[in-house]
């Protein structure tokens, strides 16, 4: 509606595409690919362990982004946790960094929307089914 450029990802998708792209040699325009859009959006971070190579790609996309567009990240995990994601302990604590240094930490609580989406509408469907 405002004209930004709005890219969403799974962690997991973008973390394969960038080893695709670095097998490949086109890297660096991957990487500027999505340093251009003016939000990036990566969701389910932290749930599934990354290789050392693919956490260091997705630490050159957040790098290629900082302090010049946006980066939304979606978590079930607290940053503590990430280290289960991110190997490294040094690599892990930079990409924190990256990610916080300035930015906005919205903490949603752990329970899951779709679970609590699902429990509404089988107490929906069951109040409809004994009213009828």
């Amino acid at each position: 509606m405002h004209e930004y450029r709005v890219k969403y990802v799974l962690a997991t998708k973008l973390v394969n595409e960038l080893v695709e792209a670095a097998d490949e040699k086109l890297l660096a325009k991957t990487i500027a690919r999505y340093g251009r859009v003016d939000l990036l959006c990566i969701d389910e971070l932290g749930y599934m362990e990354l290789d050392r190579r693919g956490a260091e790609l997705l630490f050159q996309v957040l790098t290629e982004r900082e302090e010049k567009n946006s980066v939304a990240i979606a978590s079930n995990e607290s940053f503590g946790g990430w280290t289960k994601t991110f190997t490294d302990p040094r690599l892990c604590a930079a990409i924190v960094d990256r990610l916080t240094f300035g930015g906005n930490i919205i903490e949603t609580g752990t329970d899951s929307y779709r679970l609590a989406a699902t429990r509404a509408r089988a107490e929906q469907q069951a109040a409809a089914t004994a009213a009828g």
